[in-house]
Parts: structure tokens; C-alpha cells; sequence
């Protein structure tokens, strides 16, 4: 983080100083809400949770070597002497406004490019694309596993250094006008929607609220920027008329979905999907250059993650020369996102247990049906699928879970396991759909699915772990991935 005094922060959060004798002369060089992360120099942030409150580990993090802390109430030591802090009404909104303070100072003194992307799948795969394009070009702040709310934005804009050049920032919503308050926050210079999705249709009241506060990306854009549309979604393609910003779409063929505007285009074409389930295509830019491009992503899905990067990119600028080689053999950063681990008895397994919704889910089943009928040069394979529960779709839950159920038997999965009382529905709807005996089962959670799927693999199968991670099936294809491997050959 670019240093801060303590009067500097608090004139930015607009807040009160308590135990701060000499406030020009207390400085903070990192932020955390952990107070486990805490070093000399750091400000802890006192932030209430569910569980616990912040304000309890004030003295850890002093006793860690926390120069300030940003609090809601003063905290006094044994002796009644307050602990260095700035007080605020409210420590999430002050983030939020030491976030925007960080950006002005580093906008201030030289060049800075602010990209945001949001969207109901892919937000975490695109924002790794783009930082491994930015990172070739400057030094590159991108967030730290799905840093994408209200604490995780402003903890992104935290790791700046004073020669950052590009800031990635992934945005996720769960309300109307999440989105818009992050982008007050960090005015983005380029916003990109990548799909709209039924995650959190329940919280939101339907799909129709999550594209409208998706829309609130490009209508937080100014004329001077440039909006990111993902033509492929009838959801999305609406949204140029919200935005005053140029606009950029992407989708798969040279043609728009719609005609009557003039739209720069970045298109893929002949899209094809190797033994290995990773996509190669032509990667297509307005200017008419195109670039073969060879993804080590799994899924054909991809394509659009491939295509929203690189128009990302090249409405911040970069050569789209410079664009093509920064996809070209880029696997995923981040952890649990299709993570493929081929143990030394042959199994291969897929861990793909992040994060869940209809769409997702759909993609991945597909790509593991894919990966198990083979080609000429390589044999079928028995698939095998454990899923754990979609959270958030309200109402439609059991529906959801339902048609993955009947999917499962349309595309001759070999196995399925699903974990959960709010996965037992995919059990019954496979059950019913394909008369399956021993080929379904329905286990209470992890642990279960553990030992059931201990008994049943074989050498040779390919296995999908897909839940929302709050199912924990991450750890637990951590696990399976360990288990009877010698092997820690891992991408995503």
C-alpha cells in the first residue's frame, strides 16, 4: 500500500483520532480486517461480523505491530489509555472511502487504468486473464481469490504500490446497487458484463433485478470510457442503451445478434475442444487482425471468459498482438476453479468447487461429458459428478437441482453423487429421469461423499467436484486429488 499518515487517513474517512499524539507522525503501509495478517505498520480494520466482532483482537493486533486502527468506538488498554485509532461511524463505508483516496493520490501522479468486470459466472477466470495481460504491460494490482463486495474492493485497492499501472477489479452484487456503489468507488475506466445468470435470484427477487443491477456497471461509466458487452447474452446486449461510454461487444461469430448500431467487435471462430477439454479458436479484433489462440482452461465455456478478457484489454489499450499472446497457454490463477489433477493411478479429477449456479453447473457437466467419450487417439472414460448444493436461487431451488438431476442422465454420466440436503433433488430427478440403480447416490455431506467415493473410483475414471463453496466440496476434492496419487502435476 502507497503510505498514509494517520492525519491524511482520517481527513479521508472523515474520521475522529483517538490516542494518536502526533498524528503526522504515525503512518500505515498495509490494511487488514485479520488480525492475523498484522505487521509493523499496518491498519487493522475493526469490522463487526456475524461471529465476532473486530474490536475484540484491537490489542492482538497493536500487540502485532498495527501502527492505527480503524474503529467504530474507542478501545482503551488495561490502563484506560485508548489504543491509536481513527474512529468512524461505520468501518466498511470508510474503506470504502480510503479506497477512493488511495486511487485519486495514485491517478494524481501518473497514468493509472481502472477495469472492473462483473457477471453471474466467469468474474473470477476473466479477472485472472487480465491480470496475467496487465502484468505483462506494468505493475498490476488484481484481487486475491474472489475479492469482489464491499471489503474485498477497497482490500484490493489496499495492495497498491506507487508505480501501479493497472487495477483489475472484480465486482460481485447480491442487492440492487451494489455494483454502483463499487464503482463510486473506483470509477473504472473500462466495465465489463460478462453474462446475467440466476446466482442469488432469491436474494434479488429475480433474474430481472440481477440484470438491472448488473447494468449499473455500464451506467456508472462516463462518455469517456468504455463499456464491455457480452453479445452472446440477450440479457446484456440491452445494456448499450444505459451507457453513454463507447462500447466494445464480444461473442462467438464475425456477425452482432442485432443490427443498427456500431459496435467495435472482438469474435472467435472455428472453436474447437481438444482431448484435454481446452479450447483453441481464432481470436478476431475490430481492427481485422486475428491470432490463433490455445487456452489451457477446461471447458469450452472458456471461450467466453477468452473473448471478455481480451476485449477488456484492448478497451484499455493494450496491442491486440500483445492481447493474443497473453491468453495463449494461460491456465486459471485461482484456486478451485476447474482445477484438473491427474493422480498417479489415473484418475483424473476436476475441482471446480467455488462456486455454483445453473449456468455453471451446466458448463462443467458438459465439459465432463465431453472429457469422458474421448477421440480417436484416446478411450472413453466413466465420469463421475459429485454435487453439492446451489445456494441463493430462493424459489426455484428445487427446481434448479432438479433439471442437473435430468441432465445428468441426457448426457450419460457415468456417476453421481450428490451431497446435501439442498443437492438431494439432483438424486431424485436423476433417479426418476433414467431408472438408475447403483449410477446415483445421495450422501448427508463431505464426509459421506468421502468414503462413498473411496469404494467407487477406479483407475482411469474422471471425477467433477461442483458445489457452491459454503458445501465445502473444495476441501474434499483436495483430498481425493491427494488420495492414492504420487502426482502434484495441478492447472486449472
Amino acid at each position: 500500500m502507497i503510505a498514509i499518515t494517520a492525519a491524511e487517513l482520517a481527513e479521508a474517512v472523515a474520521g475522529r483520532l483517538a490516542g494518536v499524539p502526533d498524528p503526522g507522525a504515525v503512518t500505515v503501509s498495509s490494511v487488514t480486517t485479520d488480525s492475523r495478517e498484522v505487521t509493523d505498520g499496518t491498519l487493522f480494520v475493526a469490522k463487526p461480523g456475524e461471529t465476532t466482532d473486530g474490536h475484540r483482537f484491537v490489542p492482538q493486533a497493536a500487540a502485532s505491530g498495527a501502527a492505527l486502527h480503524l474503529t467504530q468506538r474507542e478501545v482503551v488498554d488495561e490502563s484506560g489509555t485508548p489504543y491509536p485509532c481513527v474512529v468512524v461511524e461505520d468501518v466498511v463505508l470508510a474503506m470504502g472511502a480510503l479506497a477512493s483516496h488511495v486511487l485519486e493520490r495514485l491517478r494524481a501522479e501518473h497514468p493509472v487504468t481502472v477495469v472492473a468486470v462483473t457477471g453471474s459466472v466467469g468474474k473470477t477466470t476473466t479477472k485472472d486473464l487480465l491480470h496475467g495481460i496487465f502484468g505483462a504491460e506494468g505493475p498490476t494490482v488484481a484481487p486475491r481469490n474472489s475479492y469482489n463486495g464491499e471489503v474485498g474492493v477497497p482490500l484490493t485497492v489496499f495492495t497498491a504500490t506507487e508505480d501501479t499501472a493497472y487495477f483489475v477489479v472484480e465486482m460481485g452484487a447480491t442487492h440492487i446497487g451494489n455494483i454502483r456503489y463499487l464503482c463510486e468507488m473506483v470509477r473504472p475506466d473500462v466495465g465489463a458484463v460478462l453474462c446475467v445468470g440466476t446466482a442469488h435470484a432469491g436474494e434479488f427477487g429475480g433474474v430481472e433485478n440481477i440484470a438491472r443491477a448488473k447494468g449499473e456497471m455500464v451506467e456508472c461509466l462516463s462518455a469517456r470510457g468504455t463499456a464491455v458487452l457480452n453479445d452472446d447474452d440477450a440479457r446484456v446486449r440491452p445494456m448499450r442503451e444505459r451507457t453513454e461510454a463507447h462500447i466494445i461487444s464480444f461473442g462467438q461469430g464475425p456477425d452482432a445478434h442485432e443490427t443498427g448500431h456500431d459496435d467495435a467487435r472482438v469474435w472467435a471462430e472455428d472453436v474447437t475442444v481438444g482431448a484435454d477439454g481446452c479450447p483453441s479458436f481464432t481470436l478476431h479484433f475490430p481492427d481485422g487482425s486475428a491470432y490463433p489462440v490455445h487456452s489451457r482452461l477446461i471447458g469450452a465455456h472458456h471461450v467466453t471468459n477468452l473473448l471478455a478478457a481480451a476485449s477488456v484489454a484492448l478497451g484499455a489499450g493494450v496491442d491486440p498482438e500483445r492481447i493474443a499472446a497473453g491468453l495463449e497457454g494461460t491456465a486459471a490463477r485461482s484456486r478451485w476453479r476447474m482445477e484438473r489433477t491427474e493422480r498417479a493411478d489415473g484418475v483424473t479429477v476436476i475441482n471446480d468447487a467455488y462456486n455454483a449456479n445453473p449456468q455453471s453447473m451446466k458448463a462443467a457437466l458438459q465439459t465432463l461429458a465431453q472429457l469422458g467419450r474421448g477421440d480417436a487417439e484416446h478411450p472413453p472414460r466413466r465420469t463421475i459428478a459429485v454435487l453439492g448444493g446451489m445456494y441463493e436461487l430462493g424459489e426455484d431451488s428445487i427446481a434448479a437441482h432438479a433439471d442437473l438431476g435430468q441432465l445428468l442422465v441426457r448426457l450419460n454420466i457415468s456417476h453421481v453423487v450428490a451431497v446435501g440436503d439442498t443437492a438431494r433433488p439432483v438424486h431424485t430427478a436423476a433417479t426418476l429421469e433414467g431408472s438408475w440403480g447403483e449410477e446415483a447416490a445421495w450422501v448427508p455431506d463431505a464426509e459421506h461423499a468421502e468414503e462413498h467415493l473411496r469404494s467407487v473410483l477406479r483407475p482411469g475414471d474422471i471425477v467433477l467436484l461442483k458445489s457452491s463453496n459454503a458445501a465445502g466440496l473444495n476441501h474434499l476434492g483436495d483430498r481425493i486429488a491427494a488420495s492414492g496419487s504420487d502426482s502434484n502435476d495441478q492447472e486449472g
